[in-house]
């Protein structure tokens, strides 16, 4: 198996696990509780030692093999999509490393559950957020920039009339969109929501 087949099946493994993430992210345009709820329910399938160690290693794979192919296919990337597909997995491959660094300094040394109180607390205080808006945002939108230059690359008919490459837009801008509402759900019901104190350690206060 070469080095490309890797990196599609360790990265179709983290693609489920993202999904999930994704979706408890857009529960919290109902509120800290309901995206706290719905977490802890998914928790009970992907924070068993099984499956976390399949995720990590999935993760460390994937950052490999993807750097690898990243220095492969720079300087042969022609079309929009080529491009994007090398520099949306450039980003991935460095979001992947500070957001799991983070995590597991929040779960192993400072001993915090890391849920929604632990993504919101640096989104929602300057100038913490300065940092965290665009972190999170360009991850979720390179995942979806990721996906849509895949598409473009092994779709080779149209669908509903559309050329594989606006399929492969379409996807991109639902990946914006869905950008928008998971900020507001993080960002829009912060107002009024008290922050656990223990949480105060990771804006300096």
């Amino acid at each position: 198996m070469n080095i490309k087949k890797i990196h599609y099946f360790s990265g179709l493994t983290i693609t489920i696990f993202i999904g999930l993430h994704l979706f408890n992210h857009c529960y919290s345009i109902f509120g800290a509780d309901k995206h706290i709820e719905v977490m802890t329910t998914l928790r009970h399938f992907y924070r068993n030692i099984f499956i976390e160690a399949i995720l990590l290693l999935a993760v460390v794979i994937q950052i490999y093999s993807g750097l690898k192919l990243f220095r492969l296919n720079r300087k042969s990337a022609k079309t929009f999509f080529e491009k994007l597909h090398i520099w949306t997995g450039l980003y991935l491959a460095i979001f992947f490393v500070i957001h799991l660094g983070a995590v597991f300094t929040g779960r192993l040394f400072l001993h915090l559950n890391t849920n929604f109180y632990f993504g919101v607390a640096g989104l929602n205080n300057f100038p913490t957020n300065l940092f965290f808006i665009p972190y999170y945002a360009l991850a979720i939108i390179s995942f979806f920039g990721h996906i849509s230059a895949i598409h473009s690359k092994k779709m080779q008919q149209n669908i509903f009339g559309l050329t594989p490459d606006r399929q492969s837009t379409f996807i991109l801008t639902f990946g914006i969109g869905l950008t928008l509402v998971i900020f507001y759900g993080l960002t829009n019901h912060f107002h009024g929501v008290k922050i656990p104190t223990e949480y105060n350690i990771l804006i300096g206060k």
